[in-house]
């Protein structure tokens, strides 16, 4: 199978954690004969220290052509530092959603047998937890009217929703449960906010077409304490923008490390994926960021285009290399610790 995958390392340590996630893929492509044409592009402050642009168009025309992008991180402490920047790196992500149609967000959480003893959380609380959060990704407050007034001492940000953004989304989640425990919950706030409100009437909605699954509605200040509580009651959780960009962070503990997690983009036609940590400078060009994340958001690409064998693999190395302790620091726990390229040489030997 040819693919053509659209690559976009962005900002501090994503160059290095990509770079492993290739080489993954290169040894997938030639254990399972494929062939995968890399197309390189910026994104992120590289970009802007390039053209000027978080997301220039050459980069989409990249990624609205690809089968699918593979993602690193972007961001940089100067724009962190500077409130008055006129253009961020992070601008370009939500450009790339919008223009891409990327509407929903799909971030696993789940334990892995090796390391269920490293999570904050006790072993009898999280062992066996295995929960999709879909989270609505090119609405609600991020993209809502903002501004100031009163001559700049108060500040708004609008949270809007149409029916349709909340009923793509929730088909997708119903679709989910379908193919796992059928049990679907959407999370708002509906006791105070009106946009939540359609969230529950439009999900009501659709419940009559989803018989089989059994759907429950919880506000998130609750679903905040009880992920925590007992993370193994959750299957399928639906939510709003800001709330699942919220709780995905908070479920990513769960499994001991954020270095651990992988999600995707998803929308009508290309998606993207990449893992859930942010560009983490402080680590850029130290060959020290744990590269797994990135590596299972490969597995993920592969097997939304239908290749699961190779998902499999993907999967059954990186759960060998964490039984056999060949991790980066961050998980090494005091022991050895392998830098970012030995893990991926490693990941990529094997298979």
């Amino acid at each position: 199978m040819k693919l053509n995958i659209a690559l976009l390392a962005g900002d501090g340590i994503g160059p290095e954690v990509i770079d492993q996630a290739v080489k993954v893929c290169d040894a997938i492509a030639k254990k399972y004969d494929h062939e995968i044409s890399w197309k390189p592009a910026l994104t992120g402050a590289a970009a802007i220290d390039a053209v000027g642009e978080p997301y220039p168009d050459e980069t989409h025309e990249i990624c609205a052509s690809a089968d699918a992008v593979l993602f690193g991180a972007i961001g940089h402490p100067r724009f962190d530092n500077d409130p008055s920047a006129k253009v961020r790196p992070e601008q370009g992500l939500l450009k790339m959603r919008q223009k891409l149609g990327l509407f929903a967000n799909v971030r696993p959480t789940f334990t892995f047998p090796s390391l269920i003893d490293k999570s904050p959380l006790k072993r009898d609380r999280i062992e066996g937890t295995d929960l999709i959060i879909l989270r609505e990704l090119t609405g609600g407050i991020y993209f809502g009217e903002r501004g100031r007034k009163d001559d700049g001492n108060t500040a708004f940000d609008t949270m809007t929703y149409q029916r349709f953004e909340i009923e793509r989304l929730a088909r997708k989640g119903f679709d989910m449960a379908m193919k796992r425990s059928k049990k679907l919950c959407c999370v708002d706030k509906a006791n105070v906010l009106e946009s939540s409100r359609l969230w529950r009437e439009t999900v009501q909605g659709l419940e009559k077409e989803y018989p089989e699954v059994e759907v429950s509605y919880e506000f998130i200040d609750a679903v905040a304490m009880r992920l925590i509580q007992w993370p193994k009651g959750y299957d399928v959780i639906i939510t709003a923008n800001l709330f699942g960009d919220i709780l995905t962070d908070e479920a990513s503990v769960i499994a001991g490390s954020m270095g651990l997690m992988p999600s995707s983009s998803v929308g009508s036609k290309v998606s993207l994926y990449e893992p859930i940590h942010g560009s983490y400078p402080q680590a850029a060009g130290k060959d020290i960021a744990n590269p797994l994340a990135t590596v299972l958001s490969a597995a993920m690409l592969f097997e939304d285009l239908e290749l699961v064998t190779e998902a499999e693999e993907i999967r059954r190395v990186v759960n060998k290399s964490l039984a056999e302790g060949y991790v980066t620091e961050d998980l090494a726990d005091g022991g050895k610790s392998y830098k970012t390229s030995e893990v991926g040489d490693w990941l990529a030997s094997n298979i």
